[in-house]
């Protein structure tokens, strides 16, 4: 028989119900850590130190974080960091590891640069040799005014005075090296306004070129593109190659079959050159007459399908064709004909008007 819910126990059940509250707080405390739920995937590396790296410090690629660190181990002579990446995040075999800096009060985070091909195994460590730490001011300082605090002035001004009375009795030589460097640094300090001047020119040259940046981009730019261009075509520079070589070649087998017959033809050939050249003169005069004599003919053959042409002075001049006095002449009386022949016509006139 069934026992209604009013009826039983109490005791239990808050047990129970105590018990489901303790392990959902647990799970939800460790949720980052159940697997297909969350955290990514966990890979390590080896560094010569930890640099100041603490858990729950970013890992980032490119400045973007994508994980975080997870465990700090001291495994032999290296630390062993554990981290954890997002799973859509892709680690070469060849990604390399890095602490770095991220605020000057201490902050720091684990810079990772995917390389190579392929995936990173979760399960291979990525060694010292792929990995770097940075240089920490601070401890640097530090380290630096213990070694100083621990300085014997007393032993270091002896040894200067040891020096000193080493080098009194040093040969000319040492002493000339030494005046020459003291006049090396004079010289370099005499000069400090002029390196001061040339260092301020080089920073103006570094202002025009940081200033011509994008042309000096787009210079190498178009130098690539040439470069690609002649790439491209390179394949039909190197057929155009092949194919005068071996047009040269079928040339050179031509003439080596045909010599016998080129070489008289080239003789003619030479022959004919000589007599040209020397009859130049006369091959230049017949082109000087050419043109007029092409001209006449073109105007007497230019009318019809004929040929005009007249000849002078054939029949004599008729006697009733009179001359015409000239301004200032007295007018002369026509003879009638066979009556003592006809007047003197005069030089400049001409009879026959119709006739050139």
């Amino acid at each position: 028989m069934r026992v209604p819910f009013r009826e039983r126990n109490p005791v239990p059940i808050g047990l129970a119900g105590l018990a489901a509250i303790v392990l959902a707080l647990v799970a939800v405390m460790n949720l980052s850590g159940v697997p297909f739920v969350g955290g990514g995937t966990t890979y390590t590396a080896a560094f010569a130190e930890a640099a100041g790296l603490r858990e729950n410090e970013e890992v980032r690629i490119a400045g973007v974080k994508v994980g975080k660190v997870t465990a700090l181990d001291l495994e032999g002579d290296h630390v062993k960091v554990t981290f954890e990446v997002n799973d859509d995040v892709r680690l070469g075999e060849l990604t390399r590891a890095e602490i770095k800096i991220k605020t000057v009060l201490g902050s720091h985070y684990l810079s990772l640069v995917p390389r190579g091909p392929g995936r990173q195994d979760p399960h291979r460590q990525i060694p010292v040799s792929r990995t770097a730490t940075p240089f920490e001011i601070l401890p640097a300082v530090s380290q630096l005014s213990q070694r100083v605090q621990a300085i014997d002035v007393k032993q270091l001004a002896a040894s200067f005075d040891t020096l000193s009375a080493t080098f009194k009795d040093s040969p000319e030589e040492v002493r000339a090296s030494l005046r020459g460097l003291r006049r090396l640094s004079a010289t370099i300090a005499s000069r400090d306004d002029q390196l001061h001047q040339l260092v301020g020119r080089a920073k103006d040259v570094t202002q025009v070129l940081a200033d011509r940046n994008q042309q000096i981009t787009k210079l190498v730019e178009d130098a690539d593109a040439i470069l690609r261009a002649v790439r491209a075509r390179r394949a039909v520079i190197h057929e155009l190659l092949i194919n005068t070589v071996a047009l040269t070649q079928q040339l050179n087998g031509l003439i080596a079959d045909n010599e016998e017959q080129l070489r008289p033809a080239l003789a003619n050939l030479q022959r004919v050159n000589r007599i040209l050249l020397k009859n130049q003169d006369n091959l230049d005069r017949i082109l000087q007459l050419w043109a007029p004599f092409a001209r006449q003919f073109t105007d007497a053959a230019g009318t019809g399908r004929w040929v005009d042409s007249y000849i002078q002075n054939l029949i004599p001049i008729p006697n009733h064709f009179e001359t015409r006095p000239q301004p200032g002449q007295p007018q002369q009386q026509r003879q009638q004909p066979g009556r003592g022949g006809s007047p003197p016509a005069s030089p400049s006139a001409n009879p026959l008007p119709f006739l050139p």
